[in-house]
């Protein structure tokens, strides 16, 4: 008989690994998140704290287990199309509607929600911006929760149209106890640059870090507190909030059953209650970019059981599988994409969500780096980790910063990287180590506001400087063979 298998062996885990399967790890989730989650995008998922909570063959009984309330949210109106349906069940200990009075408070002045017209709020970027690292507020300078750390940087739309998307940043160095937020105005797309986030939903618990992403739908109540012991400097992230329309996977097409973002890999809550806190709660909410806020003397999270397919999730973008050419050519950069939202024009998506990691480069007789282009989308870039300097539109593209290109404004990369590849030899190589970037393609160009362009102090400069591009001359006109042809035709 044969030796009995040993054990392997455990190996430390490295968040920034080339894949997740170079971990080795056996978990769905990295060592340092402490949750239980379901898998699969677009399921219609199912679940319980306490065994039984779930009605069995209906939604609304008479009278529901344990005493619990049925409450629906809908995502989609009652009448959408099976396939476009968002909608839940939540059994909860006292129902959303038992609170006190909405009344105004004061508002995030750094939020902004109407982009119709440029103005004295918002403004149009013809060419080429970046910014240095947005910055984190000092613990010991005033306290920024989540609700106030929020700024945003541009956007398109409006959202009480239902039609739109803003880009924000947040940084901020402080939890939110007895608190939560719920965002009326659309969904919001979250990804940690900085800090570990504890994320709690009505749903259950969401553990967010660097280099992974969450969605949190319009309307659903939730707090994020900051995880001190992983977060001793406060967090940072990027947020991209869409009006009208839901985040998909992309189509797959010619690529077959799997690929890019794989559907298993999406990770949703388990249904878990707060047992805990005690005191009156602030529920606030932002409606048309505005704050307004209610009390209770309960806990909202208190939703025993639930099921239904809208409910937030998150996604560790170590897992996407990426796609290149084996022959010629670069790949156009979509092919990076792991979530979009659609747009009315369905050529032209609202946003899609894309990254640029570590992948492999094989392509033969090929300028590798990106092509000289100009594009009908705006881009926006943003680096989760990796070197500063390099992979943007600027020599200043750091981590935690950003930058951003019209829609048709001409860019691409123009350092020595670039010239050398050139002239490179065609080998095999990795390329992306060490690194992480994403990207937003949006059909819109954006309008961009004050804080942006001013307020953030971290502004790096609007367009390259011109003495970046003397790397890229003219090397027609010097072609000994083009000015003998010129000569020849009477054109030199």
């Amino acid at each position: 008989m044969g030796e009995a298998p040993q054990p392997s062996k455990e190996v430390p885990f490295n968040t920034r690994a080339f894949h997740w399967t170079d971990t080795k790890t056996k978990k769905i989730t990295r060592p340092e998140d402490p949750y239980q989650y379901l898998q699969g995008f677009g399921n219609e998922h199912q679940s319980e704290f306490i065994p039984g909570a779930l009605p069995v063959g209906q939604n609304s009984p008479q009278l529901c287990a344990y005493g619990l309330y049925a409450e629906q949210t809908t995502g989609t109106s009652f009448a959408a199309t099976r396939a476009a349906s968002m909608r839940n069940f939540l059994y909860r200990r006292r129902p959303a509607c038992v609170h006190g009075t909405i009344r105004k408070i004061d508002d995030n002045p750094t939020i902004e929600a109407s982009f119709l017209n440029p103005g004295l709020e918002v403004h149009v970027i013809p060419s080429q911006v970046s910014w240095k690292p947005f910055i984190i507020p000092d613990k010991a300078t005033r306290n920024v929760d989540f609700t106030m750390g929020i700024h945003t940087l541009g956007g398109s739309g409006q959202p009480n149209i239902r039609e739109g998307l803003a880009y924000h940043v947040f940084a901020i160095n402080n939890s939110m106890p007895n608190k939560a937020f719920v965002n009326m105005d659309g969904d919001f797309l979250i990804v940690a640059q900085k800090g570990h986030l504890d994320i709690t939903t009505e749903f259950g618990h969401l553990y967010l870090q660097p280099s992974e992403l969450c969605v949190i739908q319009q309307g659903l109540r939730f707090k994020v507190d900051i995880v001190e012991q992983h977060s001793p400097n406060g967090a940072r992230g990027y947020i991209i909030e869409t009006w009208g329309t839901k985040w998909e996977l992309p189509e797959l097409g010619p690529i077959g059953g799997y690929g890019l973002a794989n559907s298993r890999d999406f990770l949703f809550p388990v249904a878990d209650i707060d047992t805990s806190s005690t005191g009156t709660w602030s529920i606030v909410s932002k409606q048309g970019g505005k704050y307004f806020q209610t009390l209770q003397s309960h806990t909202p999270f208190d939703v025993v059981a639930w099921h239904g397919n809208y409910v937030p999730y998150k996604y560790d973008l170590t897992k996407f599988v990426y796609h290149n050419t084996a022959s010629v050519d670069h790949t156009d950069p979509c092919i990076n994409t792991v979530l979009t939202a659609k747009s009315r024009d369905l050529m032209a998506p609202l946003c899609d969500f894309l990254i640029f990691g570590p992948r492999w480069d094989v392509a033969e007789n090929t300028f590798r780096p990106p092509y000289f282009h100009r594009n009908c989308a705006s881009e926006f870039l943003a680096r989760i980790y990796g070197p500063e300097g390099t992979g943007g539109r600027s020599e200043v593209f750091s981590p935690g910063g950003a930058s951003y290109e019209a829609g048709f404004t001409p860019h691409g990369a123009a350092d020595q990287r670039t010239v050398g590849a050139m002239y490179a030899d065609m080998k095999a190589m990795r390329i992306g180590e060490n690194q992480l970037t994403i990207m937003l393609e949006s059909c819109r160009s954006l309008l961009f506001t004050n804080w942006a362009l001013h307020d953030s102090g971290v502004l790096a400069g609007e367009d390259i400087p011109e003495s970046m591009w003397d790397l890229i001359p003219d090397r027609f006109g010097e072609n000994e063979e083009v000015k003998k042809y010129l000569k020849s035709i009477g054109r030199a």
